[in-house]
């Protein structure tokens, strides 16, 4: 019914528990999980996760938060999706919240995934915190998104104005929300999500982060993205099943290499 469409399961404090978050998937009727990498160095694991389970997928990429890691180049991710259970590319974009001076390196960072995605053909998970000006800008002249000649991708754990979504959107992007948007502190995110059609939206735990109301402040997981999902549709005024089939929907037409 439902899809976790960002994840970091192979996080080790989740890695350590799968049967139990592949029961509570299950209770929870949460189908299929997309695992995104952070880093290179930690790629391994990110796959191995997604060779093991048949309804686990994964990605490719480097944080745009991680600056002591190895940079890739786009010949290196490129190859790295070729696997069958590589659906994406990413997570990469930009981040001016946690980390300041010459960002450069980060915005080269970004243009190195955008390169990539267009070359390989597979979609982009974006990042933006505090960032969303110079996001778009660099979407732009890389030619990220279908109206550029672009793949297209999704807006991850959207916490921006409408402004950026209905941005993002026409370059042919989806907007993902994840449990940020149960909580009471977020008025705006939810006009913005109000206005996003069903039929550009996904959603996500983003975990082992940003765990949704009513499990707010403990460890997230897979799981409990149908509470998102929930939430979504009472804030809509539309039916469970109508979110669920939506979003899972979305999921496979934008990440095309995956299964169902």
């Amino acid at each position: 019914m439902f899809i976790d469409s960002h994840c970091h399961i192979d996080f080790p404090e989740l890695a350590a528990r799968m049967p139990e978050l592949r029961a509570k998937m299950a209770e929870n009727k949460v189908t299929h999980a997309l695992c995104v990498s952070v880093d290179l160095p930690d790629f391994p694991r990110v796959l191995a996760l997604a060779e093991q389970y048949p309804n686990i997928y994964a990605s490719v990429g480097v944080h745009p938060d991680y600056e002591e890691t190895p940079e890739p180049t786009v010949e290196q991710l490129v190859a790295l999706a070729r696997h069958p259970k590589i659906v994406a590319i990413g997570e990469t974009g930009l981040d001016y919240y946690r980390l300041e001076g010459d960002l450069e390196w980060q915005r080269e960072r970004f243009r190195t995934h955008i390169r990539a995605s267009r070359a390989s053909g597979k979609p982009l998970i974006i990042h933006t915190r505090s960032a969303s000006e110079d996001t778009i800008r660099i979407m732009r002249e890389e030619g990220a998104g279908t109206d550029n000649g672009g793949v297209a991708g999704v807006m991850h754990c959207f916490t921006e104005s409408l402004e950026v979504a209905r941005a993002s959107m026409a370059m042919g992007f989806y907007i993902s929300f994840s449990g940020i948007v149960t909580f009471k502190s977020a008025k705006e995110l939810q006009a913005v999500a109000l206005e996003v059609p069903l039929d550009r939206m996904l959603i996500e735990t983003d975990s082992p982060y940003l765990a949704p109301v009513p499990y707010r402040g403990r460890m997230n997981e897979p799981g409990y993205v149908a509470h998102v999902g929930e939430f979504i549709a009472k804030l809509k005024g539309v039916t469970v099943e109508e979110v669920a089939a939506a979003t899972t929907a979305n999921f496979f037409k934008l990440f095309s290499a995956a299964s169902a």
